[in-house]
């Protein structure tokens, strides 16, 4: 019988599309991840996954049994969330600040079970420009940042803030998926051969260190808005980098092509700021476990 940790292993590497990448995000070995996928078809007398290929595919058995491990495994941590919250009696207003192109994922079905449990609770979320939240955190309009590295991606700091780190974001070259023009696999330098689209404003460090890699890129498009970008980006009209965590779902379904950049990768810390001290601090240390939990699952 299959059990949680077994499907969460599952879970993520269909998710990650690698074993590599899989293993990266659990903490484990490549091996134990691929003995941990063997285990599961020995078991069950399927094959899940199609091996050989630099991405992993899912088979139909397998494609059945994400959709059916999503589910458990969300089930699994709303039951978790639902036990804690009830013994939490949150109160008041907490109000997070964080970035557009995160905001759906930070929002998870956690958030809705802690207010269900806590009706005197609310949450409001203001997304903004790093620079801007930051300055209305320090003016104490904001009590939660989630946010990267503040002093090496905005070159400051939060004396008063706490930190924990909620998740690591990659930053994806991704075409549409339509267009059979773009490889699979290239070197940096190519991305100045083909029509580029920028996502602006959201990472200063991303984009400092691209420059200095490649210079000054022209874009053909440019927009801080991440839904608009993956719009365009499937449409056509060029290549683009975008976080991960926003486009996993369209490079599954097809609709967007991770190109693979053979000489350069970036991942970053999302950390999670709030105050040493203060009205807020148990309740968001209590939102922090709970929405740490759910991007393990994720």
């Amino acid at each position: 019988m299959l059990n949680l940790s077994q499907l969460q292993t599952f879970a993520t590497v269909a998710a990650e599309g690698s074993m590599t990448a899989a293993a990266d995000k659990l903490f484990l070995t490549q091996p134990a991840v691929s003995q941990q996928m063997k285990n599961m078809e020995d078991d069950l007398g399927v094959e899940l996954i199609v091996r050989g290929a630099k991405q992993i595919k899912m088979t139909a058995q397998g494609e059945i049994l994400y959709e059916h491990a999503k589910k458990i495994l969300s089930l699994a941590q709303l039951a978790e969330v639902s036990i804690k919250s009830i013994g939490a009696k949150l109160h008041g207003e907490l109000r997070i600040g964080t970035l557009n192109s995160i905001g759906l994922h930070l929002m998870s079905p956690v958030v809705s079970r802690l207010l269900k449990f806590n009706p005197d609770f609310k949450i409001k979320v203001e997304y903004s420009r790093g620079e801007t939240l930051i300055q209305n955190y320090k003016k104490g309009d904001l009590d939660v940042l989630v946010l990267p590295d503040v002093e090496k991606n905005f070159k400051t700091s939060l004396p008063d803030a706490k930190s924990e780190i909620l998740f690591q974001e990659e930053m994806w070259l991704v075409g549409s998926g339509k267009d059979e023009f773009y490889p699979p696999h290239i070197v940096l330098n190519d991305v100045k051969k083909i029509p580029y689209v920028h996502f602006a404003d959201e990472f200063p460090e991303f984009d400092k260190l691209l420059n200095e890699r490649l210079g000054t890129l022209q874009s053909v498009f440019e927009s801080a808005n991440v839904g608009t970008l993956k719009r365009v980006i499937e449409y056509g009209l060029g290549i683009g980098f975008l976080p991960s965590h926003s486009i996993k779902k369209q490079v599954r379904s097809g609709r967007l092509n991770h190109v693979r950049i053979s000489d350069f990768d970036y991942k970053m810390n999302f950390l999670y700021y709030y105050r040493n001290s203060g009205p807020t601090t148990e309740t968001a240390h209590i939102l922090f476990q709970a929405l740490s939990g759910d991007q393990e699952r994720s």
